[in-house]
């Protein structure tokens, strides 16, 4: 190996330091290095993980790869292809149908991080920045899921008509505290603003029923 190898693949950068540098969030990197095991890092001393240049250069074509459509488990994949890794080193997730979901959010921002986790996850998204856009998807696309910014004109009104529906829970959300007045609306679950990542991903696979709380293979108690 030349000295311009060795050095890209000695461990340097920390996981804040790589989640800065590619825009990642560093439990993401975490979940992925847990699930698939494609990219690991070296760990130091006090168990800190460090990554090479190399490793940095592997998260970023994964990121690439998902820019591109691909799911988190599907530019894993491609990536162990790349590397010549062997295929239990990129696991497969359930092969069904790709589930979808409506973001019905009137902050741009608020908007694309939610999009970010929900794809991450593997999930088709659909956003909506009114009422009567995210009605008009809903009615096209039929989600499996709706998600709903209650702080948006008529939020309340919209989380009551899609849950009226009654084809897909609704996961209603807000910077305020409206739990109440949500459940009361029809919502099957409320989340207070600024989302936690990994509480918002779990409480979307368990109105899904793909979470090991509520899946129907899950193993049932005599």
């Amino acid at each position: 190996m030349s000295e311009t190898g060795q050095s890209a693949g000695r461990p340097v950068y920390s996981i804040g330091a790589v989640a800065r540098m590619l825009g990642v969030e560093p439990a993401t990197l975490r979940a992925w290095e847990e699930r698939y095991g494609v990219v690991v890092p070296a760990r130091s001393r006090g168990s800190h993980r460090l990554y090479s240049r190399d490793e940095v250069e592997q998260v970023r074509s994964v990121l690439r790869s998902m820019e591109a459509g691909s799911s988190a488990a599907d530019a894993h994949r491609l990536l162990a292809e790349q590397l010549g890794l062997p295929a239990e080193a990129a696991p497969a997730e359930r092969r069904d149908v790709v589930m979808l979901i409506l973001l019905a959010e009137r902050d741009r921002f608020a908007a694309e991080l939610c999009e970010y986790f929900l794809r991450t996850e593997g999930y088709e998204v659909r956003l909506a920045s009114n009422p009567q856009d995210a009605e008009r998807r809903f009615a096209d696309h039929r989600p499996d899921l709706a998600v709903v910014d209650l702080t948006m004109p008529e939020g309340l009104a919209l989380c009551e008509r899609l849950a009226r529906d009654d084809t897909a829970p609704v996961l209603a959300v807000s910077v305020l505290a409206l739990q109440e007045e949500a459940v009361t609306a029809g919502a099957s679950a409320f989340l207070q603003k600024p989302l936690d990542q990994l509480q918002f991903v779990s409480t979307v696979r368990d109105l899904l029923g793909t979470s090991a709380l509520t899946r129907p293979d899950r193993a049932r108690v005599p």
